[in-house]
């Protein structure tokens, strides 16, 4: 992805969560004691960021089989440390995702996803030699996507996540789980290889959200939805369209980015937007 791409997010996000700015973020449903509601199965995480404000299952610190989602970890040690020629690979890893690229760069990187679980806290997550063979939560995939927000919303890694491909390099289709709640910009999939297993995260300007499941793809949608309602409308959009904001304008005739970059431009409150355009 582009710097230009990369700013546009990063602006979002910080406007959004300094504003406190009241946009579609899902709002989980929670039992008396703080809890959110799912079935047994089902594991999920989430963040509200301009408020701190975190709930999940009783569940959300077990660890789960990692997938593709430890991918995230790898992809964050590569574009930070690795060699520069293997950055570009680590982005199109997180985009694809593409299980060949992930056993070169765990092969060459083997110190990666256990380094990126110390320094991010990452308590629940363990790779006992091959990264396929890892393990993750949806509360360290929740932590993760908010300490990145917070303080590198810039990453490669979350520009990535926003620019994935609609089909992964195998050709399972990336459309399910926490994707489809109202807000997300980025989402990351993964999925045992015989499809019993699914999991995804995701973050927007002002929360972040993961879910896994034994069970299918459709299974981890709808136990997502159900455990959500929309939340507060979105903003009434300002008027600055892509194409009238210079340092952006680019992604106007950009297919794949142009939708989701126009969403983020029309949510960040409009002094923001102004100082950003320079409008």
């Amino acid at each position: 992805m582009r710097t230009s791409a990369r700013v546009l997010l990063a602006t979002a996000a910080i406007a959004l969560a300094s504003a406190g700015t009241a946009t579609a973020a899902p709002t989980p449903i929670v039992d008396g004691n703080g809890t959110i509601v799912a079935p047994n199965a089902a594991q999920i995480s989430f963040a509200h960021t301009p408020s701190g404000t975190r709930a999940g299952t009783a569940n959300e610190h077990e660890s789960r089989a990692g997938v593709s989602i430890v991918k995230l970890y790898l992809a964050e040690y590569v574009v930070r440390q690795g060699d520069p020629a293997d950055q570009a690979d680590a982005v199109e890893m997180i985009r694809a995702p593409d299980d060949s690229i992930a056993d070169r760069l765990h092969a060459k990187y083997p110190q990666a996803i256990s380094t990126t679980a110390a320094e991010f806290g990452l308590v629940d997550t363990h790779v006992p030699g091959y990264w396929g063979f890892g393990t993750t939560s949806t509360h360290d995939m929740v932590t993760y996507l908010e300490a990145k927000k917070r303080t590198d919303p810039g990453s490669p890694v979350l520009g990535a996540m926003a620019s994935a491909h609609e089909t992964a390099a195998d050709g399972y289709p990336q459309n399910f789980g926490t994707a489809l709640l109202a807000g997300v910009i980025g989402t990351k999939w993964g999925w045992s290889d015989d499809r019993s297993f699914h999991a995804s995260a995701s973050f927007g300007p002002d929360f972040s959200v993961a879910a896994s499941v034994y069970g299918s793809a459709s299974q981890l949608t709808d136990d997502v939805l159900g455990a959500f309602t929309e939340g507060a409308p979105s903003p009434a959009e300002h008027g600055y369209r892509l194409a009238d904001c210079p340092a952006v304008a680019w992604l106007a005739d950009d297919p794949a980015l142009s939708a989701p970059a126009q969403a983020l431009l029309d949510a960040v409150p409009p002094q923001q937007t102004a100082a950003f355009c320079g409008v």
